[in-house]
């Protein structure tokens, strides 16, 4: 069978999806994954084949346009929707479309807003795949990005109809494109909702977001799609820095970009150093800005969270949903400071789950309240002990090892290959 994943955003939105396709090819699979040019290197190293697509969501991040969506700002956000990100739709409409000639399967992400067009002209099965609860209504919990827990059962669904919102003001590019290029004027999305009749593969553990019992029997919860490097070979400056002290506490913003890295720099060092902890600062994509090395403190550009959690006393991070993962796995508690997207989410989950204190928004964001947010992660030993116990029942599980046999006997089922 030949499968092709797409997607495309961050290392975030990526890596799982790498993850899985190892496990495919593992399995006998030929796999071609698409994403943005700027992860060409990072999905021909491990192995699998790659198709470009033109979107690289590290240089929008990294402008002062992706900075002020970061910030929330909606002004930005209706530019980006005006301007930006038509092209740009456009672009990973006809990489996505080039990328699925001679496929028999279809595994994409929903920023590929045409995958079901796509399946659908080609005549294979398909699966849309996420690591966060907003693809499929549920009367149990709203749509994730709500601030709020419970709205009450029929509030509840009713409020995943914000998910075809968000998406409106694409869909005139998306519509011309199924004209012009898949030559249909109907959208292919089966089902009266999505998610009801579509095959979802949830990339998330169960024992963090319990499936909701009304999910359809085609939506799946497989377990986090982990990518693992043994290989891995830490620096030896970091390796000293963590042979000589306790066990420091991490700090990293992964792919968010901040308008004022340096500021957010002194307030880290600065609560750091209240706790009396160590700790290690990584820069990422230039959410943190360097920091010069010291007895207490380490800087890095970017490091394996599968070699490094288990080494830190706690992990303080934006709560993307790979990172929000490592620190799950690692047993260790986690203090989230959320930009935007899922993060909030990721936060509020952490806490309610009792393994980390209450998130902190990045606007928020003060010396004082980072501080307590790591004096509890590291010093309260109850919120510690669910942290390792919940990091003993992920490691228990294989989510793309779940997830290849679900593809697999869902094929199979369809006849395609």
């Amino acid at each position: 069978m030949n499968v092709t994943i797409l997607t495309v955003g961050t290392m975030g939105d990526v890596r799982p999806f790498v993850a899985l396709g190892i496990g495919l090819k593992q399995a006998g699979h030929g796999v071609v994954l698409a994403t943005g040019t700027n992860f060409e290197k990072f999905v021909t190293e491990h192995g699998l084949s790659f198709a470009p697509m033109q979107a690289d969501f590290q240089a929008i991040i990294q402008s002062d346009e992706g900075k002020e969506l970061l910030r929330g700002s909606p002004i930005a956000a209706y530019r980006a929707l005006r301007t930006t990100m038509p092209a740009l739709v456009r672009r990973i409409l006809d990489d996505s479309w080039s990328a699925a000639q001679g496929a028999d399967c279809l595994i994409f992400h929903p920023k590929v807003v045409g995958g079901w067009d796509i399946a659908a002209s080609l005549g294979i099965p398909a699966f849309e795949s996420l690591y966060f609860p907003m693809l499929v209504p549920t009367s149990q919990f709203p749509f994730p990005i709500l601030p709020f827990r419970n709205l009450g059962g029929s509030l509840n669904r009713l409020s995943y109809r914000l998910n075809s919102l968000l998406t409106a003001p694409l869909r005139k590019t998306v519509d011309r494109w199924r004209i012009e290029v898949l030559e249909q004027t109907e959208r292919s999305r089966p089902g009266k909702a999505r998610g009801e009749s579509n095959p979802v593969l949830h990339a998330f553990s169960p024992n963090v977001i319990e499936p909701p019992n009304d999910w359809p029997a085609t939506v799946h919860t497989t377990g986090f799609w982990f990518l693992d490097e043994p290989a891995y070979t830490p620096p030896p400056q970091l390796v000293a820095f963590l042979e000589s002290g306790p066990p420091p506490v991490y700090v990293g913003f992964g792919s968010m970009a901040s308008q004022e890295p340096e500021e957010v720099s002194r307030l880290v060092v600065e609560a750091i150093r209240n706790t009396g902890n160590r700790g290690l600062l990584a820069t990422g994509w230039g959410g943190i800005g360097p920091v010069e090395a010291s007895d207490d403190l380490f800087c890095v550009d970017a490091v394996s969270h599968d070699w490094l959690f288990p080494r830190m006393s706690a992990v303080v991070h934006h709560g993307g949903a790979g990172t929000t993962a490592a620190g799950l796995r690692a047993g260790k508690s986690s203090a989230i400071c959320p930009y935007t997207a899922d993060q909030p989410y990721w936060g509020r989950v952490v806490a309610d789950l009792g393994v980390g204190p209450r998130p902190i928004p990045q606007r928020r964001l003060t010396p004082e309240r980072l501080a307590r947010a790591i004096e509890q992660a590291t010093g309260d030993l109850a919120m510690r002990g669910r942290a390792e116990r919940m990091g003993e029942r992920i490691r228990s599980e294989n989510g793309v090892a779940r997830a290849v046999e679900i593809v697999e006997s869902t094929v199979d089922r369809s006849g395609a290959a």
